[in-house]
């Protein structure tokens, strides 16, 4: 099979070797500004040199290509989409992992954030527990808020502006009001209530953060028991999403070349078209399910 004098099977290769050249380049680009800055903060040539030269460079190297692939796993689609081209002797699905780069990227974007969000929840809960200690253990609300935000780190961006109004007599409350705008952040609204009804009615500040402390860790237990009995509905999404690969290779072990049948074929490009919408829908559905009972 080709085109304008052009194998399919060329133009595959010529892809991957693209998609090949991009990595590499940015690796380069990134150990390049990373030398750069070495050597400025080394203070010379020498010291740069050391570096290169040293026993940790190899390790070093390993870790930023695992950076690069990590960061750029949904690039990961053309490699494979290209094995598949080659062995079946087709641009289709070539085509199909570069339609799935942006789907699958979004995927893995909006898993990263849901990561960071859970992640700076568990530091708002931490925060609240440490203000308590630091409280009981006779400090002032002010210099247990500042030591408590500097070891959690659960201010995030707005951790100068919270520690500045604590520290000079500032509007502490919406501080951290301003701060639980962070995605992940809620809890510092409770703590800015707390904070606010200390202050104006003298109520004991580290007894609301103690209950806010235990309210929020009953939210994050209950959030995991959802997710633990959730578990099976994902495993069934899974298997909807492995079932037709697994039967393609089925038909491959068998002797039935799947491949040039749905490549090659007016029916079987058909039965792929159709398959696939009725494929993608019923896992937009299904997972449109399990997270409905995730937010329930």
């Amino acid at each position: 099979m080709s085109t304008a004098g052009l194998s399919v099977r060329d133009v595959v290769q010529a892809a991957l070797v693209a998609c090949a050249v991009v990595v590499l380049w940015e690796v380069v680009e990134r150990r390049r500004v990373t030398g750069r800055a070495r050597l400025v903060l080394a203070g010379g040539v020498a010291g740069l040199s050391g570096n290169l030269g040293g026993p940790g460079v190899w390790p070093a190297v390993a870790a930023r290509w695992w950076a690069v692939l990590r960061g750029r796993r949904a690039w990961l689609c053309l490699p494979v989409a290209g094995v598949v081209a080659v062995l079946g002797e087709s641009p289709l699905p070539l085509l199909a992992g570069a339609v799935a780069v942006p789907v699958l990227g979004g995927r893995l974007r909006e898993a990263g954030r849901r990561r960071e969000r859970e992640a700076r929840a568990e530091r708002v809960v931490a925060l609240c527990g440490a203000v308590v200690g630091e409280l009981r253990a006779g400090w002032q609300p002010a210099q247990a808020l500042s030591f408590a935000a500097r070891e959690t780190g659960a201010l995030g961006d707005e951790e100068a502006a919270v520690l500045a109004a604590a520290r000079f007599g500032g509007d502490v409350p919406e501080a951290l009001r301003r701060a639980a705008g962070q995605d992940g952040a809620d809890g510092l609204a409770g703590m800015a209530a707390c904070w606010q009804v200390a202050v104006d009615g003298g109520a004991g500040l580290a007894a609301g953060l103690d209950r806010l402390e235990a309210a929020l860790r009953d939210h994050r237990e209950q959030r995991e028991r959802l997710r633990a009995e959730l578990a099976g509905a994902w495993a069934t999404v899974a298997v909807l999403a492995v079932l037709p690969l697994a039967g393609v290779a089925l038909g491959a072990a068998l002797g039935a070349d799947p491949l040039r049948v749905l490549l090659h074929t007016p029916a079987g490009l058909a039965c792929l078209a159709v398959g696939g919408a009725l494929e993608a829908a019923g896992l937009w559905w299904a997972a449109r399910i399990v997270r409905g009972g995730e937010r329930a």
